[in-house]
């Protein structure tokens, strides 16, 4: 077996060699196969696993930034994303926002998006001025801005943020529908949009709703607000 390495490239990134547990191309295959056939604790086992192998190649004392053009590189900030989003799912909002601060680190372009998700963890985990700095890195082109923004005002001021909840009620109208809805079903209808080329924007709330499912009901006041907000 091929001894895992970090090599440099003339770009100052690195690419990640390896083969057998450091092929993580073969791993993140593995694992999304075992997530389909509902092998999902195996699954999880398996990301959270290569998470751990990928921590252990990292140096201590020198900043790495993975190539996102090499395969295997890819593979390892992906492997590391969906691990931290398994953590998520599971209200280990410390564990999940580490993995993104690293999926960061080792990616500061963001190709993966990871600033999302970790502004949800650090608004679950409250830690505030941590949840400014990063809402700042997420899109104001898509609604899960505007619903960030509205779930941080609320949980400081009690009062859902007028400015925010005008602009989700208004420019992302299906969004506001779906979280403001009494059923959210994972019907036939919704998987055949969403796994086409072209899903519905109502596809796309509802799979925002179902990805944050878990702090709504840690958090059932802020949908209640919502749903007020909404007579």
């Amino acid at each position: 077996m091929q001894k895992p390495q970090l090599n440099p490239t003339p770009d100052q990134t690195f690419e990640l060699i390896g083969s057998g547990p450091y092929d993580f191309v073969k791993i993140l295959a593995e694992s999304r196969r075992r997530q389909q056939q509902g092998e999902v604790e195996q699954a999880c086992n398996d990301r959270f696993q290569a998470f751990q192998r990928l921590m252990a190649l990292l140096p201590d004392d020198e900043e790495v930034i993975l190539e996102w053009n090499h395969a295997n590189s890819r593979a390892a900030l992906e492997l590391l994303r969906a691990t931290a989003i398994d953590h998520f799912l599971i209200d280990d909002f410390e564990m999940s926002a580490a993995m993104l601060e690293l999926l960061l680190e080792l990616d500061p372009e963001d190709h993966l998006e990871g600033s999302t998700l970790l502004a949800f963890d650090y608004q679950a985990m409250d830690e505030q001025e941590l949840f400014d700095e990063v809402i700042n890195d997420v899109s104001d082109k898509h609604a899960v801005r505007e619903l960030l923004l509205l779930w941080a005002g609320f949980r400081r001021d009690g009062v859902l943020p007028q400015g925010e909840l005008i602009r989700f009620r208004e420019r992302f109208a299906p969004y506001f529908r779906e979280f403001t809805a009494e059923e959210h079903p994972a019907d036939a209808a919704y998987l055949a949009s969403i796994e086409s080329e072209r899903p519905t924007v109502e596809a796309e709330a509802r799979e925002l709703w179902l990805q944050t499912e878990n702090l709504w009901a840690r958090w059932p006041e802020f949908i209640r607000e919502l749903k007020k907000a909404g007579v």
